[in-house]
């Protein structure tokens, strides 16, 4: 057991809501982690046709929370050691705020580098790091499922693992 609490296995989204009013979102947060960032996820009332725009409401929503939104922002990073980002969805929309851009070291031989810069060459991309950001992002969409049950494996593992005995 780790010597401070772990967002990639403590309840975060019940750590949350229980600090979050209850007003603010269409039922429970959603929280995704990661070693460097925690992602907090909340549904926003849908769009209808005498409402503002999906991101309108996206807008309104972060200046009207900004204050809240930060506190709390602030314990978490203290606790978990990781930024902590937020974003609200709608029905067919994802707004991030201020998410964290963590840069990745990566070793590439000449032919992947050619494929980066033929994605510069073209205008896809303006950099290879923006390049392997497409591709990382084209991975995941083009290979999600395969991704899900990868990562659904190695959370089965993780618990195999821990039911284990000790030393």
């Amino acid at each position: 057991m780790p010597d401070r609490p772990d967002c990639l296995h403590d309840d975060c989204a019940a750590w949350f809501a229980a600090r979050l009013p209850d007003d603010w979102f269409d039922g429970a947060v959603r929280v995704v982690a990661d070693k460097d960032e925690i992602l907090v996820i909340g549904r926003i009332a849908p769009v209808d046709a005498s409402r503002p725009t999906a991101e309108a409401l996206a807008d309104r929503f972060r200046e009207a929370t900004r204050e809240v939104r930060v506190a709390v922002a602030a314990e978490a990073e203290a606790r978990w050691q990781r930024k902590v980002s937020w974003a609200v969805e709608g029905a067919d929309l994802q707004v991030r705020f201020s998410t964290a851009s963590v840069p990745v070291m990566t070793r590439l031989r000449i032919d992947e580098r050619a494929v980066l810069d033929t994605l510069i060459d073209a205008g896809v991309a303006r950099s290879r790091s923006e390049a392997l950001a497409w591709c990382v992002r084209l991975v995941a969409e083009h290979q999600g499922d395969w991704i899900e049950r990868l990562r659904d494996a190695m959370e089965a593992v993780e618990r195999v693992r821990s039911e284990g005995p000790t030393l």
